[in-house]
C-alpha cells in the first residue's frame, strides 16, 4: 500500500493494514521451515537422516562425558562452532536461538542449593558440591545438546528431517503423528491471525483485564474452529483413499563427502574425550 495513501487513513486502520502486509509477507512459510537457513554448504547438502545419526551420536558422546572433564567440554564447544561455520550459520544467530534453554538454567542454578554431602561456603551461600556438579552438567550437556539441535534445524528443513527420520526406520505412525502436528500448528497460527485482524478491524485492544473475557471467548472459539477444521480434513482424505499410510517421497542419495561429514561430526568428538581423559591420567 503507497504511503501517502496510508498517511490518509485512521490510526486503527493504519494497524491493520501493516499487520495484513506482514501477514502476507509470511504467508506460505510454515512455522517448520521458519527455522531454516538456506546456505550453499557441506552440511546442507548431506541427507538429512545422516545429520540426525551424526546430530544423536555427537550428543551421546557429550552427555557420557563425565562433567569433571572440562577440557573435554571446551573442545566440544570449539568443535561445534567449526561445524556451524562450516554450514554458514551466523554465531549471532546461533546464540539468539540458543537463548530458548534460559528456564533450564534458571532450574540448573538452584540445584547447588539442594542436595546432599559436602558443602562448602560462597560468599554469603552455603551450596552442595554434588548439586553443583550436577547442575553444571545440566548447563553445558544441555547447551551442546541445543547448539547440534539448532545446527540441525538450521541447516536441514522440518520435512526433510521427518524424512529422515523414516528413513532411519522409525515408526510410521511416529512420523505421521509429527507431520500432521507440524501441519496443524500452521493452521492454528494461520486462524489465529484472521481472527487477531477481525478484532483490529473492530477497534479492539486489550489494555485491561476486562478484556480477557473476550481473548477467552477467542481461544474457545479458536479451539472449536481447529476441531472442525481437523475433522473436514480428515474426512477429505479418507475420501482420497487415505489408508493410514502417506505417499513416500524419492529416497535421499548419499554422496561419499556426506557419509564423511557425519562420521567426522562425532568422531572429532570421541578423540576429544580420548585425548583429554589421556591427559587427565597423567
Amino acid at each position: 500500500m503507497p504511503e501517502s495513501f496510508l498517511r490518509l487513513l485512521p490510526e486503527s486502520q493504519k494497524r491493520l493494514s501493516v499487520n495484513t502486509q506482514v501477514q502476507s509477507h509470511h504467508h506460505g512459510h510454515d512455522v517448520g521451515e521458519r527455522l531454516y537457513l538456506h546456505r550453499h554448504s557441506v552440511v546442507h547438502e548431506t541427507a538429512s537422516y545422516l545429520k540426525v545419526v551424526a546430530a544423536i551420536a555427537f550428543i551421546l558422546v557429550a552427555v557420557s562425558t563425565p562433567i569433571t572433564n572440562w577440557q573435554a567440554f571446551i573442545g566440544y564447544f570449539i568443535w561445534v562452532l567449526v561445524v556451524a561455520a562450516i554450514a554458514k550459520i551466523p554465531f549471532i544467530l546461533l546464540f539468539k536461538r540458543a537463548l530458548i534453554e534460559i528456564p533450564f538454567i534458571f532450574f540448573a542454578i538452584l540445584m547447588p542449593f539442594f542436595g546432599s554431602g559436602e558443602r562448602f561456603v560462597a560468599g554469603p551461600f552455603n551450596l552442595y558440591r554434588e548439586g553443583l556438579i550436577a547442575g553444571a552438567g545440566i548447563v553445558v550437556k544441555g547447551t551442546l545438546g541445543v547448539l547440534t539441535a539448532i545446527i540441525l534445524s538450521t541447516s536441514t528443513t522440518a520435512r526433510e528431517i521427518l524424512r529422515g527420520l523414516e528413513r532411519l526406520r522409525l515408526p510410521a505412525l511416529m512420523v505421521q503423528i509429527a507431520s500432521f502436528m507440524l501441519r496443524y500448528v500452521n493452521v492454528v497460527n494461520d486462524e489465529m491471525e484472521r481472527m487477531k485482524v477481525a478484532r483490529d478491524s473492530r477497534g479492539f485492544e486489550a489494555t485491561g483485564l476486562k478484556h480477557w473475557k473476550v481473548l477467552a471467548t477467542a481461544a474457545g472459539a479458536l479451539f472449536i474452529r481447529s476441531y472442525e477444521r481437523g475433522e473436514r480434513v480428515h474426512l477429505s482424505m479418507l475420501s482420497r483413499g487415505y489408508e493410514g499410510v502417506l505417499p513416500h517421497d524419492e529416497v535421499e542419495k548419499s554422496k561419499a563427502s556426506s557419509w564423511f561429514m557425519v562420521l567426522m561430526y562425532p568422531f572429532v568428538a570421541v578423540v576429544i574425550l580420548v585425548i583429554t581423559t589421556l591427559i587427565g591420567n597423567q
